[in-house]
């Protein structure tokens, strides 16, 4: 591929995870895009104090224009800067203004634009534009050059298509090697089993059942939550909360407990076909990785010998209670090296590259 293609991204934030969890998977599709040849710029608005909890400054990979989140001529403004852009992508929940840049971002291309729909919350998405007819941007959807998904596999890529969209393919989560990788134990996150998650609606329940379940039929067991919101949660004596943990500390966190769980939301549980990016983030750590049963994860990592896989909460119980350190470091090694040779996000930034590259604006609208 000789020039690169210029790109500007409308997102919730690249520089904040803070109640931002798809912070991570667009550092990892950026840096990868930046590191292919292409230029991203970055837009995201100013909103539930990301900005004043940034974990991230402004990288070199990227351009990142911030713009406010209360004043709708600035994201005005924005969309007007990104006009020459060869690419133009409009990610789900922004935050702000999603139907005013949903159907703003197919009004400022020029001919030779290609716009792109980018879900990083593809049930919720589905569900939203199913639950209403008249919702606009199950109108829009045809009009977009491409519909990229973060997982949902071939049951997103066919509603989508039943949606009308033009193009739709799956662009999964990833590790980035660069970011995420096994550094020495920190003893503020020791234990036997480690929990890296915010506290959601839609979440609660299952941690409820995959963890304190479990840390409570597993008394002589050390349990360490991280996360956002939970410290008003009645929690057993061997459970020590760590608060919100930052990005800078997510390897120290995936490489110190015997194994890490990862705890499906109940949306994404019921979408499978692609695991979270904390499980390929905590497998680039060399971490033995538990997780609540989800369709679709043996594509990705094999149970058993890459990954543990329980579909209740006493099933979590039970390995922990047969697994040793020996057994514990063989699978997390198992993991990084498959999540390296088949799931980093170059690999991932090349397929969307392809599709971008191969295809451009057609107006059919």
């Amino acid at each position: 591929m000789s020039a690169g293609l210029r790109v500007a991204f409308f997102g919730s934030s690249l520089v904040s995870a803070y109640w931002n969890s798809a912070a991570r998977y667009y550092r990892g599709i950026v840096r990868a895009l930046h590191e292919l040849g292409h230029n991203v710029t970055f837009y995201e608005p100013d909103v539930y104090e990301r900005q004043r909890h940034r974990d991230l400054p402004d990288p070199a990979w990227a351009r990142v224009v911030v713009y406010s989140g209360t004043d709708e001529r600035e994201a005005a403004w924005a969309l007007e800067s990104a006009r020459d852009a060869d690419v133009i992508v409009k990610a789900s929940g922004v935050g702000v203004f999603d139907e005013m840049l949903e159907a703003a971002v197919l009004e400022v291309r020029r001919r030779a634009t290609t716009v792109v729909f980018w879900d990083v919350d593809v049930l919720t998405t589905l569900d939203r534009v199913r639950a209403d007819a008249t919702d606009p941007l199950r109108h829009l959807i045809p009009r977009y050059d491409h519909v990229f998904t973060c997982g949902g596999g071939a049951g997103a890529v066919a509603a989508y298509e039943a949606l009308g969209a033009r193009s739709c393919a799956t662009i999964d989560n990833a590790l980035d090697p660069s970011t995420h990788f096994r550094v020495p134990p920190d003893p503020s996150f020791r234990g036997d089993l480690g929990l890296l998650a915010d506290r959601l609606p839609d979440r609660e329940r299952r941690v409820d059942e995959f963890f304190f379940d479990v840390a409570r039929r597993s008394r002589s067991r050390q349990f360490v939550l991280g996360g956002s919101g939970w410290r008003d949660k009645a929690m057993p004596p061997n459970v020590r909360y760590a608060g919100h943990v930052y990005t800078s500390d997510h390897n120290a966190f995936n490489s110190t407990p015997r194994a890490v769980l990862h705890v499906t939301r109940d949306s994404m549980s019921a979408c499978g076909s692609s695991p979270a990016t904390r499980i390929f983030e905590a497998a680039g750590a060399g971490a033995c990785i538990i997780s609540d049963y989800r369709e679709g994860i043996e594509l990705f990592l094999e149970p058993g010998r890459e990954i543990l896989v329980a579909p209740n909460g006493a099933h979590v119980a039970t390995l922990l209670e047969d697994l040793d350190a020996a057994r514990a470091s063989a699978i997390g090694r198992a993991a990084r090296a498959r999540v390296l040779g088949q799931h980093t996000y170059r690999h991932r930034a090349e397929r969307a590259a392809s599709l971008l590259t191969g295809r451009r604006y057609r107006d059919t609208a």
